[in-house]
């Protein structure tokens, strides 16, 4: 039960939890396989009879999991009784999960995106998002989306809530609202733009950078990424290994005290023939 509910909780409050691969085909302990066919098109057909027999193959690119993590905290038993149950273990997992393993997650996740958009080739959209622009900029990656033939359905568009703002006053949103409006209240959450579902993220997890030496951290010279546009084929978000573990004392040997163990280890990768389905605004 006390995982069911930390598993749960990752997934319910996991911001880009959209991304996550299911089925991922695993090549040993550490390594993704992701199979693509190759084929060529259409000949003009005979009627002579007879049909144009085109090569099939089969391509594989393997990428190697690295984002291993662990942590582990020892509660005495007192120092739970003495703090009025603040050491307690739920919650030392609440905090834990909320402030900083959820949050890694979308932070490891949304700038290793960044990082290997970059080295496929992918170029940065670096203007400073206003009002006037911002429909503009985002139009701009549904268009490049469209032209490369990225599927409609299913796209996701994460953004700051800063940018979130920008998008709510922006001159074309704000005449639909007053134009839809129908009574006194209006609802101005932005959950979807042209059937593309609008995710908000705090800005502590759009960084083009981090150190994940001690927990994660954005390095200095990082920058804001504003926003995200992305299909999920165009990435391989994998959990390959999931450990949490809460030991009551008597049940390990470590002492007289609550043993908390967590180690995630899973990654993500950028599908090398899919950048096209990746658009990001940072500055």
């Amino acid at each position: 039960m006390f995982q069911d509910e930390l598993k749960q909780k990752y997934n319910r409050e996991l911001l880009t939890s959209g991304l996550t691969t299911e089925n991922v085909n695993f090549l040993g302990s550490n390594t993704i396989k992701i199979p693509f066919l190759n084929l060529k098109g259409y000949k003009n057909h005979s009627r002579a009879g007879g049909f144009n027999r085109q090569s099939v193959s089969n391509e594989n690119y393997t990428k190697v999991l690295s984002h291993d993590r662990d942590v582990e905290f020892f509660v005495d038993t007192m120092d739970v009784d003495e703090t009025n149950q603040v050491l307690a273990a739920t919650n030392l997992t609440e905090v834990f999960e909320t402030e900083h393993a959820i949050p890694e997650v979308d932070a490891y996740r949304i700038s290793k995106i960044y990082a290997e958009y970059l080295n496929l080739g992918g170029k940065v959209d670096d203007r400073e998002l206003n009002r006037s622009n911002v429909l503009d900029i985002y139009d701009g990656m549904m268009q490049k989306m469209d032209e490369e033939e990225v599927p409609e359905s299913g796209r996701i568009l994460y953004v700051t809530p800063a940018t979130n703002n920008i998008l709510r006053q922006s001159a074309d949103i704000s005449r639909f609202m007053n134009m839809a409006g129908t009574s006194s209240r209006i609802n101005r959450n932005i959950r979807m733009l042209d059937e593309v579902e609008v995710v908000m993220v705090p800005p502590s997890r759009m960084k083009s950078h981090y150190n994940f030496d001690d927990g994660f951290s954005a390095k200095v010279d990082a920058l804001q990424i504003n926003m995200l546009l992305i299909h999920p084929s165009a990435v391989v978000a994998a959990n390959k290994h999931s450990y949490i573990k809460l030991w009551t004392p008597g049940s390990h040997t470590l002492g007289d005290g609550y043993l908390y163990q967590n180690r995630q280890y899973g990654d993500l990768f950028v599908i090398n023939s899919r950048v096209a389905a990746i658009g990001i605004n940072a500055n």
